[in-house]
């Protein structure tokens, strides 16, 4: 069914539409949806980072012109496919990579450039905090930055006017409004999912343990304050309509919604922001996040604590490394059969190398490997050596040796999400997988089923991406029906009739997936070894 243009047409010139625009890591994309959240139209942007004087970080000119030429070619989208000028929008909402360090003095002027969540620079701050705190703080967070600011008696500190995201300071310069969403927040400073605000006896330690440093600021007067979904969060000020829309023909007073991060929008766009949900990203890297019933009973330092953007608590477990050992190694049978003159497609080589594992044993034959490209804080690694390794006796097949590697591929994963699973006994009835691994139709998907034991479904619309989940943001401040909560808005408005492939856990692979992370656990020495004693390649 194609879209009815005049439609659409008339919904653009009616201002009915929401637009997100998320500034992911190397990518800037803006998508604009009608009235049924549909996407009809967008653009993007290309970006990346740049290393300078030890610090990961993108130039102010570099955000603007980002986000203009991603406004610019969604709005040339809509004139292509519509006939019309882009004139008013319903509402708006931005997002971003989450966490990172932007300070401003109070003329409005950035301190030291813009210090991204990649940077693992704020060890001794992300000890200290999590110490203090009793609840895990990772280098990528805000306020470890700022913390480790102070440990390293950094002159700007005590000149802080305000201190946010990449997200809050966009929504900041176009709206004037100093907010952030509750989940983008959360990778700001812990958050108390009662009062959906910062943690007031948190706050309160931090600043007595800043207190002899005698800076003018408290810590609440220079974060933003704290928004969940479906609240205003400001309008686009003439000059705010300007900086967005260079053209001019954007108009003042389009009324935006609280900027999230990334892994908010990732749970709007898979529909998992309700209690005993989750989602899984599956790509270079790999993340869990479950939204949970309760608090967990202790810290774990393998396990983030953030919130959805309505201020439930949501467990994370990140991992660096996921599919690019697997890739390397269908790279290389893609040789192989180079070399006997055949030129295989790489869907098709991908899902018959993919489907051959399904064939095999249930744990894997007895297989083993590890695809850690890079370092893995689940298993304690900060550098890692790809590596397949077997006994003479195990069943070495080509099924097997597919398995192997596509069980590998979620082994950090499973040794973080059993914490939660085992250890604190989360309950989850539904887990979304989205990302390349899922991409070979009843894979991956099964085998993350088996290494979770609970059911995990496929949308088409998982690859719509954090863009479409801030416009879905801004439609739902928009349009939702006095007292609609957001995860109704999402079944009944949004993802209606969109159940997804859903794979049930197989009992036999879930006892073979057991099998194989007892021996991936007990296999840790050798990839510790291979570590000390393999050198002289970049595995960063």
């Amino acid at each position: 069914m194609g879209i009815d243009i005049a439609k659409v047409k008339a919904e653009i010139e009616a201002g009915k539409t929401a637009l997100g625009i998320e500034f992911g890591s190397t990518r800037i994309k803006a998508v604009l949806v009608g009235e049924d959240n549909v996407p009809i139209a967008s653009g993007a942007h290309d970006w990346e980072n740049k290393y300078e004087n030890g610090i990961w970080t993108y130039s102010v000119e570099d955000i603007w012109k980002g986000l203009q030429d991603s406004y610019r070619k969604m709005a040339l989208d809509v004139k292509d496919q519509y006939g019309v000028t882009l004139r008013n929008i319903g509402a708006i909402g931005f997002s971003a990579m989450m966490h990172g360090y932007m300070a401003f003095d109070k003329d409005g002027e950035l301190l030291v450039p813009f210090r991204t969540w990649r940077n693992n620079i704020t060890g001794q701050a992300s000890k200290e905090l999590t110490d203090l705190f009793q609840f895990q703080i990772p280098q990528r967070w805000t306020i470890a930055h700022l913390y480790q600011a102070i440990l390293n008696g950094e002159e700007h500190v005590g000149e802080i006017d305000y201190l946010t995201t990449l997200a809050g300071y966009i929504h900041w310069r176009l709206t004037g409004e100093r907010v952030l969403g509750i989940g983008e927040a959360s990778g700001v400073f812990p958050i108390d999912s009662d009062t959906k605000t910062y943690q007031k006896e948190m706050v309160q330690k931090f600043d007595d343990l800043a207190a002899d440093k005698q800076f003018s600021w408290k810590l609440t007067d220079i974060l933003s304050e704290v928004r969940t979904a479906g609240d205003a969060a400001g309008t686009l000020t003439e000059e705010g309509a300007k900086l967005l829309d260079v053209t001019g023909e954007l108009r003042a007073g389009i009324p935006l919604c609280p900027p999230e991060g990334d892994a908010g929008t990732g749970m709007v766009a898979t529909n998992s922001v309700s209690k005993r949900t989750g989602n899984v990203s599956a790509g270079t890297s790999v993340f869990a996040m479950i939204v949970l019933e309760k608090a967990l009973s202790k810290v774990y330092s393998q396990i983030d604590m953030v919130t959805t953007p309505l201020g439930d608590p949501v467990a994370m477990v990140h991992c660096q490394n996921c599919t690019s050992d697997l890739n390397a190694w269908v790279g290389l049978f893609k040789e192989f059969a180079e070399t006997f003159g055949m030129k295989p497609d790489m869907n098709e080589l991908f899902g018959t190398l993919y489907r051959k594992a399904l064939e095999g044993d249930p744990d894997c034959g007895g297989l083993l490997a590890y695809n850690y490209f890079s370092g893995e804080h689940i298993t304690d690694f900060v550098e890692g050596r790809p590596l397949f390794v077997r006994n003479a006796g195990d069943r070495f097949n080509l099924a097997n040796f597919m398995r192997v590697h596509l069980f590998t591929s979620l082994g950090a994963l499973k040794v973080g999400l059993d914490i939660l699973l085992k250890e604190e006994d989360v309950e989850v009835d539904r887990i979304l997988g989205h990302g390349g691994l899922f991409k070979t139709k009843g894979v991956g998907q099964r085998f993350l089923a088996a290494a979770m034991n609970a059911p995990v479904s496929v949308m088409e619309t998982a690859g719509e991406g954090g863009a479409w989940g801030i416009a879905l943001l801004a439609s739902y401040m928009l349009n939702k029906t006095e007292g609609e909560t957001l995860d109704a808005y999402l079944n009944e408005k949004v993802f209606a009739g969109q159940e997804g492939e859903c794979i049930e856990p197989d009992a036999r692979d879930v006892a073979g997936f057991e099998t194989f992370i007892e021996r991936y656990k007990s296999g840790l020495p050798i990839e510790r070894a291979a570590v000390e004693n393999l050198s002289g390649g970049n595995y960063a």
